[in-house]
């Protein structure tokens, strides 16, 4: 059994800052569980585009108000509490944070918790042996 809290992983490696996000990551690869558990922030007002090139990731809106744009169609998308996405075709896609936007996020395959957005927008497909 795992349990962990949001506090006991503050300011430790498995909390990890973008420019416009922090990311607290409750689960990952090293709990070989098969997929990893974030709980994200977003800073209001900011915007980033991403394309999960290596990963199917999941999203459940905690708080908070935005969009997600669907940067292949255009297609927009409200996003609020209670909403769930799934970027699951490896979608060029764009997040807007109206407000600060906090959201549960799961990934397969699992983070290892290093993970940044690279320039493409993706997160680099690493492993534990890349250690």
């Amino acid at each position: 059994m795992i349990v962990r809290s949001l506090e006991e992983i503050t300011g430790t490696e498995r909390e990890v800052r973008g420019p416009t996000w922090i990311s607290r990551r409750l689960l990952l690869a090293k709990d070989k569980i098969g997929f990893s558990l974030n709980d994200t922030v977003v800073h209001a007002g900011t915007e980033i585009k991403m394309w999960y090139a290596n990963h199917v990731e999941a999203v459940y809106v905690l708080e908070g108000q935005g969009e997600l744009v669907d940067d292949e169609t255009g297609e927009k998308y409200r996003l609020e509490p209670g909403v769930m996405y799934l970027v699951d075709a490896h979608q060029r896609h764009t997040l807007r944070a109206h407000t600060r936007f906090r959201a549960v996020c799961v990934f397969d395959p699992p983070l290892t918790g290093r993970e940044v957005h690279d320039e493409n927008g993706a997160f680099p497909l690493l492993t534990e042996e890349d250690r």
